[in-house]
């Protein structure tokens, strides 16, 4: 674990001083962790700030996250990395009178000396204009990095932000984080962190729908859900994993040359609906192309419509639930 803390940090290494260094991090711990939301712990990779409190925290197996790498003055068009693999979400508030300068400065020092590269630092307008109010309205309110209600955050022209990168052969791990000043009405500093540790999908867990499967669901109820379509994070570019779906709708479409069908891409309810829209869209139509292409399906039969959270199957509170809203359907016209 990668320590932060107001004095030079520990770090864990094999030898007596690694169990010095694990005993006094597990004593902090438990000293901190009194006002702490159920169910929440620091990151292995990186502890809390000395006398911080965990404010919210979500931890999802596999999911996909969006880090900004560079100033942004567009909302909107903002470029970064998208990831996939184990995303650790933590909310932190310090109470007191530690700058965000303090506590950045703890982060980077704590980072560089845990073996992790810095890839992008900025404070206020080094982050985009206006004081780089694009980049944290990016953080805190589009729900691409932070989640709505997803603890305490505040606006203002002293937060400051830190990307690192840890290389590891299990996977690269990324920690993100964006400290907040909050001083001027509740005296306290606020620190988001999102870790997510990149690795491949684990495969299998989605059964394909044969063709005789999905003959029968457009009988009975007009459409049916697929997930084994796939995408990467904020992409519409069709992966190779998806082939085994796309040849059994290819096989009934092929076997029904009078059915006539919409293939309607979905999303969760995370990040800017019009930007959603527009995704779910380019994805319904990277499917028809992908069909009229590869497996010869006459143009015709295939209208693509995106209708991005506006058709949910379950509720957006949770993981489980934007997992099964994001899907293609196949609907018969």
């Amino acid at each position: 674990m990668t320590s932060v803390a107001t004095t030079t940090p520990r770090f864990l290494r094999h030898g007596p001083r690694a169990l010095s260094a694990a005993v006094l991090l597990s004593l902090s711990a438990l000293a901190c962790a009194a006002g702490d939301v159920p169910g929440a712990k620091d990151h292995p990779l990186v502890s809390r700030f000395s006398g911080a409190t965990i404010k919210a925290y979500s931890q999802t197996a596999f999911d996909e996250a969006f880090l900004p790498n560079q100033p942004i003055d567009d909302e909107k068009n903002a470029k970064g990395l998208n990831l996939e693999g184990k995303v650790t979400r933590i909310s932190y508030v310090i109470g007191g009178d530690k700058s965000t300068l303090e506590v950045e400065r703890n982060y980077l020092d704590a980072l560089q000396k845990g073996g992790f590269q810095i890839l992008f630092r900025c404070t206020a307008e080094q982050c985009g204009k206006s004081g780089g109010s694009d980049f944290q309205s990016l953080v805190i309110n589009s729900g691409r990095m932070r989640k709505a209600g997803f603890g305490d955050a505040n606006f203002g022209d002293k937060h400051r932000t830190i990307l690192a990168k840890l290389p590891r052969a299990s996977g690269d791990a990324y920690v993100f984080v964006h400290v907040m000043d909050d001083s001027a009405s509740n005296k306290r500093t606020l620190v988001y962190e999102e870790v997510v540790e990149v690795k491949p999908m684990q495969t299998g867990q989605v059964k394909v729908v044969d063709a005789g499967a999905l003959q029968k669901g457009l009988a009975a109820t007009g459409k049916i859900a697929l997930y084994g379509i796939y995408f990467d994070t904020d992409k519409a570019q069709v992966k190779p994993e998806s082939k085994a779906q796309l040849d059994e709708m290819a096989k009934l479409l092929t076997a029904n040359p009078a059915l006539k069908v919409y293939i309607v891409g979905h999303t969760d309810n995370q990040g800017q609906l019009a930007h959603n829209v527009d995704l779910s869209q380019r994805r319904a139509e990277a499917v028809t192309q992908a069909l009229a292409t590869t497996y010869r399906i006459a143009p015709a039969r295939l209208v693509a419509k995106g209708v991005a959270s506006l058709s949910p199957v379950a509720s957006n509170a949770d993981d489980a639930g934007r997992a099964q809203n994001r899907r293609v359907e196949l609907v018969q016209q």
